[in-house]
């Protein structure tokens, strides 16, 4: 039977996990009330890290987060894949699992990237065709994200937030607002933040993930942001965020920085932001 909830994360703020914070986050978390994992880097057989990923999921919620499952490709879902991250989430029982609207394969081939769609009818069918079948192996509902765009479709047919609200009443998933995203895309494409958050379903959102971005220009001179979470959440995404926050209430929220890790007091300090901002809603 499926499970329906969108989390059962605390509406708190969470971290990414990383191996070097490990005694840190046992010592002093601070304010972070749950943890998320990539999924792919738990699939192995065993050693250190699944020995800490299960040490650390007797004292804190996780969240397991998919970046290869291509959710968007023309080609079927890698069904030996699926069939992985079916066992890590049958014995780590996460509170919640979350992918990207975005593809990753051709031609049996990875790419280390996660690339944009077209929001046409013919994607739509078949990205909720893929969420239906992720959901109906791993029996539980999943979370789909909103991307970082770096470039338009011709053939676009739908706003995003169209699309991923249709994707959601097709198949009954929930949804996971990344800010960062929505900030960066916004000022790659021209198009209002604001206008996008308060157009997009909130009460399928079941979890927030705020990040860091660098600033470059393209080659019209025009701001080019890139989505490298590997810096501090800037403040316009902050403003974004509380936003959300004053109209949705109280969501878990993820602090994102895989990238040129810091210390874990930094990681703390962003946590700690984040907490400022949910308080007054819970």
């Amino acid at each position: 039977m499926l499970d329906q909830s969108l989390t059962a994360l605390p509406a708190k703020p969470g971290v990414g996990y990383k191996p070097q914070h490990f005694a840190a986050i046992l010592a002093d978390p601070g304010p972070v009330g749950w943890l998320e994992v990539h999924a792919e880097n738990y699939m192995g057989a065993g050693g250190r890290p699944l020995a800490q990923l299960r040490h650390l999921a007797e004292r804190f919620p996780i969240s397991v987060h998919g970046v290869g499952l291509s959710i968007g490709g023309e080609g079927p879902l890698d069904r030996d894949h699926l069939m992985r991250l079916k066992h890590l989430c049958e014995w780590l029982n996460p509170a919640s699992f979350s992918e990207h609207l975005a593809w990753s394969t051709h031609d049996g081939a990875y790419l280390n990237d996660l690339l944009p769609l077209p929001y046409t009818a013919a994607t739509l069918a078949r990205v909720a065709d893929h969420v239906d079948e992720v959901q109906e192996v791993l029996g539980r509902r999943m979370l789909l994200e909103n991307p970082s765009t770096y470039i338009a479709f011709a053939e676009t047919a739908m706003d995003e937030v169209d699309f991923l609200a249709e994707v959601a009443r097709r198949t009954g998933c929930g949804l996971l607002l990344d800010v960062n995203n929505v900030h960066v895309s916004g000022t790659n494409q021209n198009r209002d933040p604001v206008a996008y958050l308060d157009a997009f379903p909130l009460h399928l959102v079941g979890e927030i993930h705020l990040g860091g971005h660098d600033e470059d220009r393209d080659d019209r001179g025009r701001p080019l942001l890139i989505d490298s979470h590997g810096a501090e959440v800037a403040d316009p995404v902050w403003s974004l965020f509380a936003r959300v926050i004053r109209r949705a209430g109280a969501i878990p929220t993820l602090i994102e920085w895989d990238n040129d890790v810091p210390e874990w007091p930094v990681l703390a300090a962003e946590a700690t932001r984040a907490a400022r901002i949910l308080e007054p809603v819970a």
